[in-house]
Parts: structure tokens; sequence; C-alpha cells
């Protein structure tokens, strides 16, 4: 696109000559260099314009359809519901219920609050998060960490404040958090979260876990003076120095711990035991708590049943808790409370957030399904921008009550069938590769300036090259892996093609075909074979990249079962980087496969060397192999020069790299050629298995 008369004039007033490049460039030459190729169609690059870029990301009407939809996701599910999913729910909801009644109101007291406000935003967690998320295994609800920070900025408040009640300071600190949540959410910002390394996260959680438990111990043993809101070294101080002062609480304490635990482990011993009771004696070990607090109230009732005030019983006890909704109505809301406020609201709005969206993916790679951040954040949001009115303080996801949700067999989720963050803009551009002859590497959606005419290919059915466009870490590891896993899913099919015998046994995010209708077992899409990763443009890796690519990892290997999917690795020239990707199993065969180990080809990229000084030299032209177990390698571009592979019988050979990590490659095309040859020593011709019979 030609210059306009105003840019122009501002490039000649800064002294930038924009014909530099037309009066430099040799016209002349490059078109007679492309007409001597007389057989061939001619391809010249555009460049890419501002207004190209522009009108690319431009909102339309089918876009912003798209966006009304993607804020009610229950709209995907709702018409598929059945009685089967119906009772899966009410088992998951009864159990979870006999555990969040006592969490809740036990947390309520950690956030200086009654034991009501507990019960209260359990409930709107459960009222309104079903529709608008995309979870189906995360409960919202009270949680120790939020719950340890409201109870911290009450105090802190109240001690500047005092004016304040403590449950209108927690009901606004839900309020505005939950309008910010709902703002990101709604704007599709959910991609910030990335930015939150998983160490950092992992550090905070481990450290509030500790601090909590800590601050606990007081009330575990009946211990009176200790200030369980001061650092937490000094925590453990003060309770060591007050150990003497020890009550009657202490034996309700530690015998109601003991029992805890002492359930737990029979439950886990005899599920090992009985392998086909194995749900019945997780039920069991979930309903432990309810169990417990239920003797343990029996026990209280016979100890202080003539007691007409909590104060005057034996040990401390909670006391009445108010039926119904005592609290509804507009939270006392000012702007001297928000100025309170203010400082707080950083750490309440992160902790909603890396607790929430860490909970969320995790189990949403153990159950085989992808979240979407920014309508996760909706959802949380919602819920506590809502919620403040019925009486709730801020909420967020559950990793106890969620783990026993998904274990109970719950089974509403929605799971969208596109990218995770599609639509939102973002740098890293990792794309999926196609092959074409004479093994060129090019994009699959062909952005990068390849002319669009061109055929391209896959490298052979069921095995998918994915190159990284820069670094590799936990800015934009979610994204990378995000992009790769949709783009699987929609090129290849289950291994099992029919494994669910009625339709409520299919997952949510597997919903198959409608009602009456059968599964199509000719499905013409290959099986996943192997995943090829280019590092080319990856030097270091950190804990939250290896870990994305273990959960990865995991994940295609239940979406290929009984298959175990290869993952190959090429161009990785960091020894560290290999090191780290070889301790979370990567660079070799995985024991998963052990069937298939017998049939497993390994090749290796291996040079002739140079007997006097023991480095590669640079001998001629590189050739071709006739054999497949040995390639043609180039060294990598160092000093040492370039490598020719001897197979003549003129020289030594050598493997260019560690034998012991077969599946780290020089190169890609060194890379494909191993992942086709054991796909091809695995399956048919074609790369497909035929369809497997249900299991």
């Amino acid at each position: 696109m030609a210059p306009s008369k105003l840019s122009r004039g501002l490039a000649k007033a800064l002294f930038i000559d924009l014909d530099y490049r037309k009066n430099n460039e040799p016209k002349e030459a490059v078109h007679s260099a492309a007409e001597s190729f007389e057989s061939i169609e001619t391809y010249e690059e555009r460049e890419p314009t501002v207004a190209e870029y522009l009108y690319y990301h431009r909102p339309t009407a089918a876009g912003g359809v798209r966006y009304i939809k993607s804020l009610f996701p229950f709209w995907q599910w709702i018409f598929h519901y059945n009685l089967q999913w119906l009772l899966g729910d009410v088992v998951a909801g009864v159990t979870v219920g006999f555990v969040v009644i006592p969490q809740g109101m036990a947390y309520a007291l950690l956030a200086q609050l009654s034991a009501e406000y507990g019960l209260y935003t359990s409930f709107v967690g459960f009222l309104l998060y079903w529709a608008f998320a995309t979870s189906k295994d995360i409960t919202i609800g009270t949680v120790a960490v939020m719950s340890q920070l409201v109870g911290n900025i009450v105090l802190r408040v109240r001690d500047d404040h005092p004016q304040y009640a403590p449950e209108d300071i927690a009901r606004s600190l839900a309020l505005i958090s939950g309008a910010v949540l709902l703002f990101i959410g709604l704007t599709r910002l959910g991609w910030i979260v990335e930015f939150i390394p998983l160490v950092a996260i992992t550090s905070f959680m481990t450290g509030a876990a500790f601090s909590i438990a800590c601050g606990q111990v007081p009330a575990l043993l009946g211990i009176k003076g200790v200030n369980t809101r001061q650092a937490t070294y000094l925590v453990i101080i003060d309770t060591l120095k007050a150990l003497p002062g020890a009550n009657i609480g202490a034996a309700m304490g530690l015998s109601a711990l003991f029992l805890l635990y002492l359930i737990r482990w029979f439950c886990g011993f005899m599920s090992n035991r009985q392998p086909n009771w194995k749900k019945f004696w997780f039920f069991i070990g979930t309903l432990r708590m309810a169990f417990v607090i239920l003797l343990y109230i029996l026990i209280s009732w016979l100890v202080n049943r003539n007691v007409d005030k909590a104060a005057d019983a034996k040990f401390r006890i909670l006391g009445t808790v108010p039926s119904g909704f005592q609290h509804t109505g507009t939270p006392n809301i000012s702007t001297g409370l928000i100025s309170a406020l203010a400082p707080d609201l950083p750490a309440t709005i992160i902790v909603l957030i890396i607790e929430h969206i860490a909970i969320s993916k995790s189990f949403g790679r153990i159950n085989n399904y992808v979240i979407d951040p920014s309508q996760e954040l909706v959802a949380v949001g919602f819920t506590n921008l809502f919620g403040p009115f019925l009486g709730a303080y801020p909420a967020t996801g559950s990793f106890s009550r969620t783990a026993i949700k998904s274990k109970a067999g719950v089974r509403i989720y929605r799971v969208t069938k596109d990218t995770a963050g599609k639509d939102v803009p973002f740098n890293e551009k990792g794309e999926s590769l196609g092959v074409q002859t004479r093994e060129a590497y090019i994009p699959v959606q062909k952005d990068d300036g390849t002319n669009p005419i061109i055929d391209i290919q896959s490298p052979y059915p069921g095995v998918f090259v994915y190159r990284f466009g820069e670094g590799f870490n936990y800015t934009n590891c979610a994204h990378y892996m995000d992009v790769l896993s949709a783009h699987v899913f929609k090129e290849t099919r289950r291994t099992v093609l029919d494994k669910f015998e009625k339709l409520g046994d299919r997952p949510w995010n597997d919903p198959g075909p409608r009602r009456g209708a059968k599964i199509d077992l000719n499905d013409s899409r290959p099986i996943l074979r192997a995943i090829v990763l280019d590092f080319a443009a990856v030097n270091n890796v950190d804990v939250t990249s290896i870990q994305t690519l273990i959960d990865v990892r995991n994940q295609l290997d239940r979406y290929a079962d009984p298959e175990v999917v290869e993952w190959h690795f090429a161009n990785v020239t960091n020894r560290w980087t290999r090191r780290a990707l070889a301790v979370a199993g990567f660079g070799y065969p995985s024991l998963k496969d052990e069937p298939n180990l017998g049939r497993w080809k390994p090749i290796f990229s291996v040079a002739a060397t140079d007997a006097s000084s023991e480095t590669i030299e640079q001998k001629g032209p590189v050739e071709r192999t006739a054999s497949r177990d040995e390639e043609d390698v180039i060294a990598p571009t160092r000093s040492v020069g370039v490598a020719q592979l001897a197979n003549r019988g003129d020289g030594k050979l050598a493997a260019v790299q560690g034998m012991n990590r077969p599946f780290f490659h020089i190169d890609v095309a060194a890379a494909v050629e191993s992942a086709t040859v054991n796909a091809e020593a695995k399956g048919d011709v074609s790369g497909r298995s035929s369809p497997t019979e249900k299991q």
C-alpha cells in the first residue's frame, strides 16, 4: 500500500527515506529469476498492513452472537439432560451437602462472622455457578484461605473504623470484588491468569494452609488468650507457652481429629482390600465428617443439656444458628467503607482468581475437558456480586469439595468445542504444522506468507507436528497446549468409539449423537498416534510449562486409551531443558506402552567421527541412507561444523545425541520419521486401526 501524502510529509520531516528499499531492491534480477521457472506458477508475498490487521480483528455480528452464547453455556447441555445424569448429580449433591454444612459454618467463624454466613455463601455458590461455568466439578463456596483473608480484613478495618459491622465489611468486599471479576470475565481478559506461575500459586496455598492450621491449634486444644492473627511463628510460640492452659476442650478436639483420620485410613485400607467396593468405601470416607459432627453433637447435648447459655457450657460450643435467610437485603456500603477496603482489594481478587482457576484447570485435565478462564471469572464474579444480597461473603472454588464432587459422579458440565480463549488476542502464535513434498514443514493456517494455494498434507495420519512461535514458559504454556489439544480433538477420533452402553454413561464433553441415533463406527478420522514438538524457538522451560505438558499428556492418553501417545521432541538444544523433560517422563518410551515395546523401532541420528580430534568435521554434502534405522543429520549450528553420515563404510559412526533418550531428535524431519515408523508398526498402512469394540 502506497504511503499517503501526509505520511510522506511526516517521513520527510523526520528525514526518513520511504523509497530506500524500492531504490535498492534488484527487481529486474528477481523477476528474471522468477520467469526462469516456466513450469511452475509464480507467487509474490504480499506484505501485511495495519488496515488488514484491523479488518481481520473487526467486530462482526456473528462474533457478537457467539459472544452472547458463550455467556450462557448451559444451553449446550440442558436439552440433553436425562435421568441417569440426574441420579449422578443427586448423589454428588447429597455427598457434598454433608460436607459443606460443617465446613461452611467453621469457615465463617474463621472469617470473624456468625456461622450462618457460611451457609449463605455456600448456598449462593450452588445456586448460581452451574448456569455460567465451564467446569462440571467445581464447588463454589467458603474456602479456608479466603475466609482467613476476610477475617484479617475485618479485624484491620474495624481497628481503624469500629463503626462498620463485620458482616457489612465482608459483604461489601464480596460485592466489589465480584464486580471486578465480572468485568474481567465479560471483557474476556481471563488469559491474564496465565501470568501467575504455578510455583507462586503452590507456595501461596501451602503457606496459607500452614498458617491456618497453626491458627486452629489453640481452638483445638481449648486454649484461650492466643492471638492467632499475628505472625505464624509467634502463634506457634504463644501456643506452646499456653499449653498448660488446655482444658476439656482438648479432649473433644483431639479425639475428633483422631477419629477423622482413623476413619479415613480404614476406608482407604478397605478400598485396597476390596476393589469391587471401592466406591462404597469412598462414600463412607467422604461422610466421615458428617458422622463425627453428629456424634459430637450428641456428646455435647448429653453433657450440656441442662445449660441455658453457650457461655456456661462445659466446653466451647457454637450456640444457636438462625434458620432461613435472616440477613437479606442491600449491603450497607458507603464511600468510607470502600476507601477502607481499597488496600485489600488486589489481594482478595488475586486469591479468588488463582484458587478457582487452578482447581478448575486441574480437574479439567483429570476428567478430560477444557475450561474457559474468562467464563469461569464470569461465574465467580456473578456469584460474588449477587451473593451479598443474601448475606454471603467472598466465595471461590473449594478443592476438597470439588474432589468429593468429582469422585461422587457429578455429571453437569459444559465444555466448549472451540479453543479456550480463541477470540482473545495473544502474542504467541504456536501453530500446527503440515508436511509437503520434500519434507518442507509449513503452517496449516498459511498465515506466515506461504502461498495459500499450496496443498499441504499431514506427516502421517494421527501424527501431529507443533511448532512453538516463541519461548515455552508459564506465561504462554496454557495457550499453546489449548491450541494443540483443540486441533488434535478436531482431526482425530477416540480409539474406542462406542464404549458407553447407555446415553447417560456418556460424559458431557463427548455427547455423541442425538437420541435414537447410532454411533458412526466408520469414522474416517485417524486415531492419535504421536505428537512432535519443535523446540527450535524454546531455550528454557519452567515448572509451570513442564506441568502443563504432563497434564496434556495425561489428557491425550485418556483420549487415545488403550493406545499410548508418543511424544517426540526436535531441536531441544539446551541440556537443562532436556533434563527437565526427561525428569517429567519425556524423551523415551512409556512403560504404559509395554505391550508395544517389542514392536518399537528406535531411530537415532548418527554421523561420522573424527578419530584425531574427536570433533565433528565438515566432510561434504549430506546424503540419505537407505536404512530406516539410521538418519542423515546436520550437526547443530556451532563452531564444530557440519557432519556427514558415513554410510559408505569410509568412517566410524557415532550417535549425535544420547541413545538413552531416543525421543529427543536433532531436527523435525528426524522426529517425524521416528514417529511415523512406530505408528506404522502399531497400526495398518493407513495409520488408522479399525474401530475398537466396546469394552
